[in-house]
């Protein structure tokens, strides 16, 4: 098995999600979103699953920041939003093989480990 980590190395969540399959000997493949963004592929399959507005990270200074109103965009401009700024993302983003999750959830990650087998 492997999994592939979408977030910032200043995420505490994201540290705890490498942490977690590090811990239980699973490689992990990091992507760091202050250096690159995540492909707009990778980035629908989340958003079909879990719905475009529970990828925006409502909570984050980024968000404040830009002034943005939690329904101030349609789903429409979500995509093209998160490929130009990744650090509006909720971290992290975990894939392995077609499951994937968004924040944190020990919960999830555990039953993917063991569908993996």
């Amino acid at each position: 098995m492997e999994a592939q980590i979408f977030g910032t190395k200043s995420c505490k969540e994201t540290l705890k999600a490498l942490r977690f399959f590090k811990e239980r000997r699973i490689k992990t493949h990091f992507v760091d979103l202050e250096a690159r963004a995540a492909a707009a592929g990778e980035l629908r399959k989340f958003g079909q699953k879990f719905g475009w507005g529970a990828l925006i990270d409502l909570k984050s200074k980024r968000f404040a920041d830009r002034h943005f109103h939690p329904n101030s965009f349609d789903e429409s401009q979500i995509l093209p939003l998160l490929e130009a700024d990744p650090l509006l993302l909720v971290t992290p983003l975990v894939r392995s093989g077609n499951q994937i999750a968004v924040g944190w959830d020990e919960q999830l990650w555990r039953t993917l480990l063991r569908a993996a087998g």
